[in-house]
């Protein structure tokens, strides 16, 4: 089946050229120019992922992540003209997947999108289920539970906690995890992992300030609990 991609941008040539990029590349495309064009579109079509821009007309891209964090896991790639760290930061942590800074190659978004979607549908290995306390990951179905009860994860926190699960008890330095949440050939920049931990560690600890699960490990990066 293909692919449907949702792209995001109040400039149209950025997004006509974009699409064309992705339709080349085998996928299928729609376009919204403002925010609440894309939140009714998103609802509509269920794309298998979002190229959101940051600034847009109507709402912003950071409200409308926020919006469709709310009812959807869909992974979500931001585009920002913005160079601050505290922007990117704040997009990751309302639950975006991944992020470019303009200008950009369309080949690097396309090119990030595969990535995030091989995260989302890419094979599992034969440890299927993994247990450790009360969080329990499962490979095959794609879920993520605490006490029995479903967690929602994006497609990037998923690849995180399963890199840290995998080898708990074991440190693991803020490179290791971006190259398994984004890949080898990801450039990125590693204080992103910071933010994707404090949404893990929002969803699965009782008390996100005293983490049990996934612990700060000083000077080199985090690892989870093998309690």
């Amino acid at each position: 089946m293909t692919q449907r991609i949702l792209i995001v941008d109040d400039v149209h040539e950025l997004v006509h050229g974009l699409s064309s990029y992705f339709r080349q590349a085998g996928f299928e495309t729609q376009a919204a120019y403002d925010g609440q064009s894309a939140l009714e579109l998103a609802q509509r079509i269920q794309p298998d992922l979002i190229v959101l821009d940051l600034m847009l007309p109507k709402i912003d891209g950071m409200e409308v992540c926020r919006q469709i964090r709310r009812s959807s896991n869909v992974p979500i790639i931001m585009l920002t003209a913005r160079l601050e760290e505290t922007d990117k930061l704040i997009g990751l942590e309302l639950g975006a997947d991944d992020y470019v800074t303009k200008p950009f190659s369309p080949r690097e978004v396309v090119a990030r999108a595969r990535a995030v979607l091989r995260r989302t549908n890419g094979e599992q290995d034969t440890a299927h289920v993994i247990h450790k306390g009360a969080v329990v990951l499962d490979q095959t179905r794609y879920t993520v539970s605490v006490d029995e009860q479903p967690i929602e994860v994006t497609p990037t926190e998923f690849s995180l906690l399963l890199a840290l699960m995998r080898n708990a008890g074991r440190p693991l330095s803020r490179s290791q995890l971006l190259d398994a949440a984004q890949g080898d050939a990801y450039e990125g920049y590693e204080r992103t992992i910071d933010a994707h931990i404090k949404n893990l560690r929002r969803k699965i600890e009782t008390d996100p300030t005293n983490p049990q699960y996934i612990l700060t490990v000083f000077g080199i990066g985090y690892k989870f609990c093998d309690a």
